[in-house]
């Protein structure tokens, strides 16, 4: 992997990150990420007008693929509403590729070696210690938060693998750019009539769109220097990114079983990539 690849691959780890935690920061979490994807629409429009070649063979793909990013979006709004994003974001971003793995082996028949094997039990163990740390003896109310965060990470870790698993057929018919830009916009017209709430566009949430919409670029430029195994473990760094910047800018606990935790399912999610 070359010194362009590795920090075009980290670049996009940061600014994944780093839009999480600005969401998660926002006064009202429904309102923001609706203005994250109205921006979103709005500064993906010029890209995709250039770039937009799109066949018919991906609309339904498309269409799928819009379904399932509502729903990882309004899933993300609430658990950010009140909710951690050292617990949810690693959960989330740990689960979702070994999900992936799963439906490969048991729905398509494919083979798995012993390397994403220990990926996944070590994305298993880091959950746990991620976790763990939280479920503090005598403090009901933190274990139910806990709890619930829990939940929402493994259901926007469900959400993930869907879309993750329809864009690698979908984007076979579609510029990618031009693509996302088709997956975003119904999603921006649907998210506000489902969670009720009107979109917040002020600067914060168009710079959260931006750093959105620039780590999907950063990732795709990577995979123009390198192959996806190395761009994907490096990627997937923002799972430690992540926790750190929320306890640096939201304050959250940082102790060393959740930092560690954190790290091993970094650890985990590279030994599938590589897998």
């Amino acid at each position: 992997m070359s010194g362009g690849a590795l920090a075009l691959a980290l670049g996009a780890a940061f600014l994944h990150a780093g839009w999480n935690v600005l969401l998660a920061g926002s006064r009202d979490t429904a309102a923001a990420t609706g203005g994250l994807l109205v921006w979103g629409v709005l500064l993906l429009a010029p890209f995709a007008l250039v770039f937009g070649d799109v066949s018919g063979a991906a609309v339904p793909f498309i269409a799928a693929s819009a379904a399932l990013e509502l729903a990882y979006f309004v899933l993300l709004a609430r658990a950010y509403s009140g909710g951690s994003v050292s617990v949810v974001y690693p959960v989330a971003r740990g689960v979702a590729p070994t999900l992936v793995l799963v439906v490969g082996v048991l729905g398509l028949g494919r083979g798995v070696g012993w390397l994403a094997g220990v990926g996944v039990l070590a994305v298993s163990a880091g959950v746990v210690l991620v976790a763990r740390d939280e479920f503090r003896p005598h403090n009901e109310r933190n274990s139910s938060r806990t709890r619930r965060d829990l939940g929402f990470g493994l259901a926007i870790a469900a959400a993930i693998a869907a879309y993750t698993l329809v864009d690698s057929e979908g984007v076979e018919h579609a510029d990618p750019v031009a693509y996302l830009a088709l997956v975003i916009a119904p999603c921006a017209l649907l998210f506000p009539a489902v969670v009720r709430q009107r979109p917040d566009l002020t600067a914060r949430t168009a710079l959260t769109a931006a750093a959105t919409l620039g780590a999907y670029l950063l990732v795709l430029a990577a995979l123009q220097l390198a192959p996806p195994a190395p761009v994907a473990a490096t990627r997937e760094s923002s799972i430690v990114i992540a926790t750190l910047l929320a306890a640096v800018f939201l304050h959250e606990r940082l102790t060393t079983a959740k930092l560690g935790g954190a790290l091993t399912v970094t650890a985990g999610v590279t030994a599938i990539a590589y897998s």
